[in-house]
């Protein structure tokens, strides 16, 4: 996702589930194209190598989910402050969570 409407759609109207490190947020479209993910990483998390650092970290979570996000799916995931110092397998446990949690059962199959 890249414009701020889309986010802010997701954002107010979507699902969300909350983690100790991220806060998922998910709204089916309808649309048939492939699930879109989007990030927002606040300087709350730290300075730019932190942020840049979590980014990657949440890319690389998101592209090993792909396949069980629901085609038409928008999910943006919001870094909190603890994600942070949090390792890659404790970000991936918290996405993994919130997106089962998220993803109506019928769909993930």
């Amino acid at each position: 996702m890249t414009r701020g409407s889309d986010y802010r759609l997701v954002v107010r109207r979507g699902s969300r589930c909350g983690g100790a490190r991220v806060l998922t947020s998910m709204l089916a479209t309808g649309e048939s194209r492939a699930a879109r993910f989007g990030f927002i990483i606040s300087k709350q998390v730290g300075t730019a190598v932190v942020r840049n650092t979590v980014r990657r970290r949440l890319k690389a979570v998101c592209a090993e989910a792909l396949p069980r996000v629901p085609q038409g799916t928008d999910v943006v995931i919001r870094a909190l402050p603890a994600s942070a110092t949090a390792s890659y397998a404790e970000l991936r446990s918290d996405v993994h969570r919130c997106l089962a949690r998220l993803t109506p059962a019928e769909a993930a199959s």
